[in-house]
């Protein structure tokens, strides 16, 4: 609303000193940045202390975790915090006009009303299981279809052929000589004039070949959406693990958004030119804030976990900041931990299934999965035993964000090694 109001005074000859501040992304990125922490950190108190007055809090099954009955009790549904921190900013310092923008409030509230009514089933209602399976997923399909259907027909969505070196800042109007295509294209990481497209793998050709090639384009988009949803579900386990990932995660692309938005920067690393893809950095700047804002209370040992209704939601919007800058395809590297907890999952469960049926008894590979709780526990039986030691949780949680900075480090060089 400031950014629509300062541009409105600009337009209609009002000149006064910082009017123009609005013009520049990155002031819009610090306002956000700050705003959505002071937004957590108030209204971190006064969620927690309603939260605790309806004794909204975690059930905990004994699952022999080193310090995890402690945890009963604890106010849960803290996801509300995040998502208040990123709206509240956005709406402020955001273009509202920007699809980009728009695509990403639709995310973060469809999927924070999801995760909210999984979480309220469990908590509230007492239903162990919260909201079914085929239901969350429906929830992460429909967001990806809308997604994906904007990212196939909207002209708002395109990337730049050609160039123009003139161009030096990404609020200003796009250059007529910069022509925009709109099509299934990406980025494929460690290769040089790194442009996938989609089209490649069509066995048609033609107006049908281009049909399935948006068919194509839109399951995959469905596909990381629903994968990083999920991701970062599993990968809430543990005093501040989600937040502090996401938050990496989040800083990273919003890097990538801002280089991608900037036609200088995409030109001098080579990559693709995406207009009015700078706005994303301001969202994530948003995200960011708002998720260490919640750390605040979410560190170790944690006043509040954020729920189904945090972890989905981010999990989702990741997903879709990536495909809007056409960054798919660098997740598994940059999301690498939340990989890592959904193929332990997946590991565990199917060779425990396996062996059951094929010994009469289940082998576990991991002590416990997800994967950050193998470390927590002791099982002999265990395909792997390492490390022998049991591990602190605030241990855990800080290695997992070491090894997210690496892979985040990781994933801004491939811009470069290729």
């Amino acid at each position: 609303m400031l950014y629509h109001l300062f541009n409105w005074l600009q337009e209609n000859g009002v000149d006064f000193a910082g009017v123009r501040l609005m013009n520049y992304i990155s002031f819009r990125v610090v306002c956000c940045a700050l705003v959505s922490i002071i937004t957590a950190l108030w209204s971190g108190k006064v969620i927690i202390a309603k939260l605790k007055k309806k004794q909204i809090g975690e059930e905990i099954r004994d699952l022999g975790l080193e310090g995890q009955l402690s945890k009963k009790g604890t106010p849960t549904m803290g996801g509300m915090i995040i998502v208040l921190s990123i709206l509240v900013p956005i709406l402020l310092f955001g273009d509202l006009t920007n699809l980009n923008n728009i695509l990403l409030i639709i995310a973060t509230v469809w999927m924070g009303f999801i995760g909210y009514l999984d979480d309220h089933a469990k908590i509230v209602k007492h239903n162990k299981d919260g909201l079914s399976g085929k239901k969350k997923i429906l929830a992460q399909v429909i967001l990806g279809l809308v997604v994906g259907l904007t990212m196939c027909f909207s002209s708002q969505l395109g990337f730049r052929v050609g160039s123009n070196n003139g161009y030096g800042d990404q609020n200003e109007e796009q250059v007529a000589s910069v022509v925009v295509e709109n099509n299934a294209k990406t980025t494929i990481p460690f290769v040089k004039n790194n442009e996938f497209d989609y089209s490649w793998l069509s066995p048609l050709k033609g107006k049908a070949g281009q049909w399935w090639t948006w068919i194509l384009y839109i399951l995959v988009i469905i596909f990381i959406i629903t994968a990083c949803s999920n991701g970062a579900n599993l990968t809430d386990g543990m005093d501040g693990l989600s937040a502090g990932v996401t938050a990496i995660v989040g800083a990273t692309l919003g890097i990538l958004a801002y280089l991608s938005g900037h036609v200088g920067y995409a030109n001098y690393l080579n990559i693709m030119y995406i207009p009015h893809s700078g706005e994303i950095a301001v969202y994530m700047a948003a995200l960011v804030g708002a998720l260490l804002g919640f750390l605040w209370y979410n560190s170790f040992p944690a006043k509040v976990f954020m729920g189904d209704t945090g972890s989905l939601m981010l999990g989702g919007v990741i997903g879709v900041c990536a495909v809007l800058i056409r960054k798919e395809l660098l997740l598994p590297i940059l999301c690498g931990i939340w990989v890592a907890e959904s193929l332990s999952v997946i590991i565990q469960r199917g060779y425990f299934k396996y062996t059951k049926k094929k010994y009469g008894e289940g082998v576990r590979v991991f002590r416990m999965s997800p994967l950050h709780h193998h470390f927590q526990k002791e099982d002999p039986k265990a395909l792997i035993q390492r490390p022998r030691e049991i591990q602190p949780e605030a241990r855990i949680v800080s290695r997992f964000w070491i090894v997210s900075i690496i892979l985040a480090v990781l994933a801004i060089v491939t811009l470069k090694i290729r």
